[in-house]
């Protein structure tokens, strides 16, 4: 496995660490390779996500790197999102 890059959406269980008793989304910023660390494990900076894909915490987390499970990226739309003009109506002022 290589490592992380900036916008990588990982999962981590317990088999990247026993603190993932819940297991988790993270949006990584970056690997921290000047933090020295045992073989095969590594520290990173990244994003908690929420269940509809927010970032809700920004964290630093020790893993095992073969316990990291990459995600597939969320298509990108079909077509852009429609803006809708806002009505405008004379205001009153008193």
């Amino acid at each position: 496995m290589g490592t992380m890059k900036a916008g990588d959406v990982v999962l981590l269980t317990t088999a990247a660490s026993v603190q993932f008793l819940r297991p988790i989304f993270v949006r990584v910023i970056r690997e921290l390779p000047e933090r020295h660390t045992y073989d095969g494990w590594v520290w990173i900076e990244g994003y908690e996500l929420n269940a509809a894909g927010d970032a809700v915490v920004r964290r630093e987390l020790y893993v095992l790197r073969a316990g990291v499970r990459f995600q597939a990226q969320p298509a990108a739309p079909t077509k852009p999102t429609r803006r809708r003009p806002v009505r405008r109506g004379s205001v009153r002022v008193r």
